[in-house]
């Protein structure tokens, strides 16, 4: 499997679907290969193209498009194997369906939350938010928590780790319509110069560097430097164990507070140039059974793309995180992109800084990526 591993951290998830599969088929074995997630997009084109290409690669719901001359319909090899794939989570399939036909089996199904410090939440006096959360109420709220050397919002540099499209996403607000980018709708436009604002004049957050990746800002919230973060779930059980003070999650604010869940999350898809698509397809199923899923999401803290597993994800998990996911995949749709989103994500990151510094207005940044990135 061609797949992306960053750290040992990524390996170890791997190994995690390979171990729960091999409980029922102890003969089962992955060899694992890839480079970062961030080169992955780009590498993973040079490396089916070469000799001894794998034939089981991944991909995700949000990039879908972007892969899909390198992927195969599995429609007809979901039918002819039996597989119900009105098991997985709708948003996830829907987001992975290409030109009308499936090209990934999800293997997690992950709405980005909002995590906070629940010591200096109280230590500012601030209510903790749960699964009703408005925008308003989020800047009262982060202005109370920014003193003292601490930041309200932790901020990364990039579009879809946040924080301006996971709250666009949270009003209705997509930047994808009918196939094609929609960057500069007036509702994603508004949300996005909001987030900017948050460090621009209400001086919540600090602007991150066009160079920082996520840790940067993942650090300072575990560091107890930032009260809150926008993140996935797939960070829970870091942010939850590794952070300077007890952690809880709510549902990205919204200007109604009833937020509609940005799910992403991850697939399993065959390569076009694989020679036996039905042995991979048969492998891809036995490491996305609902048992294998669970397994993985209790070890691993990724949220199950199947229902019958959340039981497992949710484990020991604090009842109000749990209700918070839950409610976020009900409302839950995917983060649908286009094939040029790789170039969406760099040209933001570029240019993001300068939004959250006030040089430069959403209108202005959003308006550039969409020329560009055509």
């Amino acid at each position: 499997m061609y797949t992306w591993i960053t750290n040992e951290n990524d390996r170890a998830q791997w190994q995690a679907f390979v171990d729960a599969a091999k409980k029922k088929d102890p003969a089962f074995n992955l060899t694992l290969e890839g480079p970062s997630f961030n080169d992955y997009w780009t590498k993973v084109k040079t490396r089916l193209s070469s000799s001894g290409a794998p034939c089981i690669i991944t991909t995700q719901a949000a990039r879908a498009q972007e892969l899909k001359d390198l992927t195969v319909p599995l429609d007809d090899l979901a039918k002819s194997n039996n597989i119900d794939i009105s098991m997985y989570n709708k948003a996830m399939i829907d987001g992975l369906t290409v030109d009308g036909t499936l090209r990934g089996i999800p293997y997690d199904a992950e709405p980005v939350v909002l995590y906070y410090n629940k010591d200096l939440l109280a230590a500012a006096g601030v209510k903790e938010p749960g699964t009703k959360y408005t925008t308003s109420q989020f800047a009262s709220d982060l202005k109370a928590l920014t003193k003292d050397g601490v930041s309200g919002l932790a901020i990364p540099p990039g579009f879809g780790s946040g924080p301006g499209l996971p709250m666009a996403f949270a009003d209705g607000n997509e930047p994808v319509k009918d196939g094609k980018l929609d960057l500069t709708n007036s509702g994603l436009v508004a949300d996005q110069q909001f987030a900017f604002d948050l460090a621009a004049k209400e001086k919540v957050g600090t602007a991150p560097q066009s160079s920082d990746g996520t840790d940067v800002p993942e650090q300072q919230f575990m560091s107890g430097k930032a009260a809150m973060i926008i993140d996935g779930p797939w960070m829970y059980d870091t942010l939850t164990t590794k952070t300077q003070g007890k952690v809880g999650i709510a549902v990205v604010p919204s200007k109604s507070g009833d937020s509609i869940g940005m799910i992403q999350g991850s697939a399993f898809a065959i390569a076009a140039s694989c020679k036996d698509k039905e042995a991979a397809f048969k492998n891809i199923m036995k490491i996305t059974t609902p048992e294998v899923v669970g397994a993985v999401g209790a070890a691993r803290g990724t949220v199950p793309s199947v229902e019958s597993a959340l039981k497992d994800w949710a484990g020991t998990k604090p009842a109000a995180d749990v209700e918070v996911v839950k409610a976020l995949l009900a409302s839950g749709r995917p983060l649908v992109t286009t094939p040029s989103w790789n170039q969406v994500e760099t040209t933001f990151s570029q240019y993001s800084s300068e939004g959250f510094r006030g040089s430069k207005s959403a209108q202005d940044i959003l308006s550039t990526i969409t020329n560009s990135a055509k």
